[in-house]
């Protein structure tokens, strides 16, 4: 799993959910540049139109100059820092030694808010000219990310949220149309991203959240299609939100080409056919995708973290929230090498104290594979009884200063993959999955992505440059004694059954001190009940063509699974059931906290 620098432009429209509210109760729906337009332009006094880093404003501007010509306007972005102050500000955050970091992929994760964006002087200037505009009795509108800071709030403005997903923003950003906050330098994409995760994405993600909880929203807009936009109240917002919380429901995915992906995934979703191959499959990973929800006659595209950050506790659990905050703790993606051309890189993760210390980051990376579909496969996990380490790390080097090729399976550990087999991978355990096998990944949070190859079949990526590899990185945190012998069984646990009944059981099928989340798995034949115990539960079906899944308090509250597709079952659900919907067996792989 790497940070999401070049999507697949698709908006999967099978992962849709419907939370069951009748036309007639959402009334605010807008939809329509123009109606949205004129809506916003009647709002007298000041009106705070805000957004995600993702958010296109100009539109809608045009259309708000359109029905009040008279509208006088300020763009917040006057108030920010220099574009040298902010490279100051990041520089703990964006650090630049390319002999351990390559290609500057890694940051460290520093907690600031909106108001380090901004300049005081400018910001109280700007304050000062928005007060006097609207003493004149004109309309007033504030524009640009963090045009609702606390300051400009205070002068009694409506405030509208543009918002925007993971992919929509990631492709503005590739397509030019976005830039990091404050930023005037030209630079590189790879640079780009970097900050955006560091610092833009935090930051807003973070304001919008304190928007929310503050009730200080009075309209919401999907800005996904620019063209396109739909508006609605946040009461109404609320309301949605609120009865998502009581029926399992499904996040969009998104979708990823890569030099070894496969083509299993893209062949059972029916992806479009111009995709080279679907290596990644980002199912349910928290902050990279989002959630579809028709809401009266339309379908809003909300991001994930804004759902899930701002509904936290009724979501993912009192405990969920003392423990982790404010975020989705568990993300879950497939890895698709099925019909591709080559196994995953040899890689390895960092554990806690690593991550600490370098990143900033609060929690290792842990992961686990699970594997769903094989042909002839093999995992790699741990190394070999017999592996020369020093000899190992030199064979490294060589392939990564000179290009010289070497057989990895002379050192590192495999097993020979079947459906069903469960592997965990606590930071610091080398691992890769093999070529020909769809993988369900679930691993830790974290805001980066700590993944340090240690070798890579001297590949170069689909656009030609060569992959990097982290070794540095990699030899300081690899546990050099998790070999075959002392990782069977325990890192390749057998399943434990610890209920069952007539025709269904549960097992647990991975436990590990070192990780934090607890990995079942439901098999049976006709249904099955469980109960959220105040934990969220995230449902794949691994096996069977489809089932209901439904709340026992209200059974039309219900997600119909398809395979492989990845279901959240809200903490605040309590009992519910499972139904087989097809002629077969079912297994559901279910994942919560411990």
């Amino acid at each position: 799993m790497s940070f999401m620098f070049n999507p697949y432009p698709y908006v999967d429209p099978k992962a849709v959910n419907f939370p069951g509210i009748p036309a007639d109760a959402v009334k605010s729906v807008v939809r329509g540049n123009a109606k949205i337009g004129s809506q916003l332009a009647g709002i007298p006094g000041i009106l705070l139109l805000d957004g995600y880093v993702g958010a296109s404003f100009s539109e809608l501007l045009t259309r708000i100059r359109e029905a009040n010509p008279d509208t006088v306007f300020f763009d917040i972005s006057e108030a920010y820092k220099s574009s040298e102050e902010m490279d100051s500000l990041l520089a703990e955050s964006l650090p630049v030694d390319r002999v351990i970091d390559p290609i500057l992929l890694f940051g460290k994760s520093v907690h600031r808010e909106l108001d380090s964006l901004f300049d005081p002087a400018k910001l109280q200037t700007l304050t000062a000219r928005i007060r006097e505009a609207a003493a004149g009795k004109k309309s007033v509108v504030v524009h640009g990310c963090g045009a609702a800071c606390g300051q400009i709030r205070a002068l009694g403005a409506k405030v509208a949220f543009i918002d925007t997903t993971p992919l929509t923003t990631t492709l503005r950003i590739r397509a030019g149309k976005v830039k990091p906050l404050a930023d005037k330098e030209t630079r590189t994409l790879p640079y780009i991203f970097r900050r955006m995760y560091y610092y833009d994405y935090e930051i807003m993600m973070l304001h919008r959240k304190q928007l929310m909880d503050a009730g200080a929203l009075d309209f919401y807009i999907d800005g996904n299609a620019v063209d396109d936009l739909r508006m609605i109240s946040f009461t109404e917002l609320e309301n949605i939100f609120g009865e998502l919380i009581k029926r399992p429901f499904r996040c969009t995915p998104v979708y990823l080409e890569g030099v070894w992906g496969g083509k299993y995934v893209m062949e059972l979703r029916d992806l479009p056919k111009e995709m080279r191959n679907c290596a990644w499959v980002f199912d349910m990973i928290p902050n990279e995708v989002s959630v579809q929800v028709k809401a009266g006659p339309c379908i809003f595209n909300i991001p994930f973290s804004t759902f899930f950050r701002h509904c936290s506790e009724k979501l993912m659990g009192e405990e969920s929230v003392k423990r982790f905050g404010n975020v989705f703790p568990i993300r879950f993606n497939y890895d698709d090498t099925y019909g591709g051309s080559g196994n995953m890189s040899i890689q390895v993760h960092p554990p806690q104290k690593y991550n600490q210390e370098h990143f900033g980051e609060p929690f290792q990376q842990d992961e686990s594979y699970y594997c769903v579909k094989t042909a002839g496969s093999k995992t790699y996990q741990g190394l070999r009884d017999d592996c020369d380490v020093d000899e190992f790390f030199r064979c490294i080097d060589r392939a990564e200063k000179e290009h010289v090729p070497f057989d990895h399976d002379k050192y590192v550990n495999s097993f020979p993959s079947e459906a069903g087999d469960q592997y965990l991978l606590p930071g610091g355990t080398i691992h890769a999955s093999g070529r020909n096998q769809v993988i369900l990944e679930i691993g830790s949070y974290t805001i980066g992505s700590y993944t340090f190859k240690l070798y890579d079949y001297l590949r170069k990526d689909l656009d030609g440059n060569p992959r990097p590899i982290h070794s540095i990185h990699g030899k300081n945190v690899l546990v050099t004694d998790r070999r075959r012998s002392k990782i069977d069984g325990v890192l390749r646990p057998k399943p434990r059954t610890v209920r069952e009944g007539d025709g269904w059981k549960e097992e647990i099928v991975g436990e590990h001190d070192l990780i934090y989340f607890s990995l079942r798995r439901l098999s049976f034949d006709r249904n099955i009940s469980d109960c959220t115990n105040g934990k969220f539960h995230v449902l794949t079906l691994v096996e069977g063509d489809e089932v209901l899944v439904y709340s026992k308090a209200d059974p039309t509250r219900c997600y119909h699974q398809k395979f492989m597709d990845i279901v959240v079952v809200p903490a605040d659900l309590g009992e519910y059931g499972i139904i087989n919907l097809g002629t077969e067996p079912c297994k559901v792989h279910k994942a919560h906290l411990k």
